[in-house]
């Protein structure tokens, strides 16, 4: 059994206003013919479908013209509903849409369905959890003791009518402790811990213990989480300059007897690339230095001019057409003074302010495992 798991597709996101709907087209376009020549017996989408609850007309579109392919092929897909989703919408029609092999997660109510398919080995049975915050288990199940977003899950896990001695996969969209970016080891935990950041709650990894393997989003980076067998696939894009050097993927999870299980990430290549280019204006304005590269990519470009330079992104647009940020890097920035005289604090992303506080309680900075996971609970807290 062959499942390619992705997640946070955010179908419909504008990255510094510009509209990623076109890149998105294309990354799909990749997933499809990843399934294809891979011979995926099903496609586990693990939350945030789209980047708004409410979605614009050409995000639903895009969504519509995927699920419809992989119909075409005879491709099971499983959907899971994330925080930026709105579970009502997304689920319409969906027991009409099971006749077809599109499977989505309803609004929690208590009792969940597996989807089942089977191979040589016998069944497969896929569990599928929205996202859940414990007022929606609770909802449920009013006479429980659920405050934290780990008794919510665990409670809702323990709910599954499981057969331990099937092969069994869920799929959720949540936020769980022990991500490892890049297979490594991290300063996020242990197992037994209740985990609670900014407010964010993270949920142990132990939860999923029964589970063959967990295909998991939230983290937008490709990791594993406590077990090389629970894994966010990450999102199929860069949706930020924090996610500059990521190197987005799919995961494929094969399974055969019960208990052998392999998984494997298959790389994705965007239409363009999201990166920072760094320099005095004068040259990045010279030919001999841009010539040859792809200039039509996302650019953030980082002045290091010590005077502002009229009308700046207007002329290196004639050059590099997609410029999504323009920053200086001088004297004046890095005394916390922006050009136009404002304090520099008053510009700084919250992000930002939490590097800062960082060194000022470490002394040293924070790596970049420590930038991405602070971004990730960011992310969530403005979402809440």
């Amino acid at each position: 059994m062959k499942l390619l798991h992705t997640a946070d597709l955010h179908i419909g996101k504008r990255v510094n206003e510009f509209s990623m709907l076109e890149d998105q087209a294309h990354i799909l376009t990749q997933i499809l013919l990843i399934a294809e020549e891979e011979k995926a017996d099903a496609v586990v989408i693990a939350g945030d479908v789209y980047d708004k609850a409410v979605p614009p007309l050409e995000a639903v579109q895009l969504f519509d013209w995927f699920l419809t392919e992989l119909n075409q092929r005879a491709i099971p897909v499983c959907v899971v509903t994330g925080n930026h989703d709105s579970t009502e919408r997304v689920s319409f029609a969906s027991r009409i849409l099971e006749d077809r092999g599109v499977y989505v997660t309803p609004v929690y109510n208590g009792t969940v369905k597996p989807v089942e398919l089977t191979d040589a080995y016998g069944k497969v049975k896929i569990w599928m959890l929205p996202f859940l915050k414990p007022a929606y288990v609770k909802r449920a199940f009013p006479e429980e003791e659920l405050s934290t977003y780990q008794q919510a899950v665990k409670f809702a896990v323990d709910q599954l009518p499981m057969d331990p001695s099937e092969r069994n996969i869920l799929a959720a969209h949540q936020f769980v402790a022990g991500a490892i970016p890049g297979g490594s080891e991290d300063f996020l935990g242990a197992e037994g811990i209740d985990f609670q950041v900014g407010g964010i709650d993270l949920i142990d990894s132990s939860i999923f213990a029964a589970f063959d393997y967990t295909a998991l989003g939230h983290i937008h980076r490709a990791s594993s989480a406590g077990s090389p067998f629970v894994r966010y696939s990450g999102t199929p894009l860069k949706y930020s300059f924090s996610e500059e050097k990521h190197k987005k993927s799919v995961t494929l999870a094969e399974l055969s007897e019960k208990g052998n299980v392999s998984c494997r990430q298959i790389p994705l290549f965007p239409r363009r690339e999201l990166r920072t280019v760094c320099g005095s204006y004068d040259e990045l304005t010279k030919k001999a230095n841009y010539e040859g590269s792809k200039l039509d990519d996302y650019i953030r470009i980082i002045l290091t001019d010590e005077n502002d330079i009229p009308d700046a992104i207007g002329k290196l647009r004639s050059i590099y057409p997609n410029i999504m940020r323009l920053d200086y890097d001088n004297r004046r920035t890095r005394s916390r003074q922006t050009v136009d005289g404002l304090p520099r604090e008053n510009q700084k992303s919250p992000l930002e302010h939490l590097e800062d506080f960082y060194i000022l309680q470490n002394n040293q900075p924070m790596s970049e495992e420590q930038k991405a996971f602070a971004g990730e609970v960011i992310r969530s807290i403005w979402e809440m």
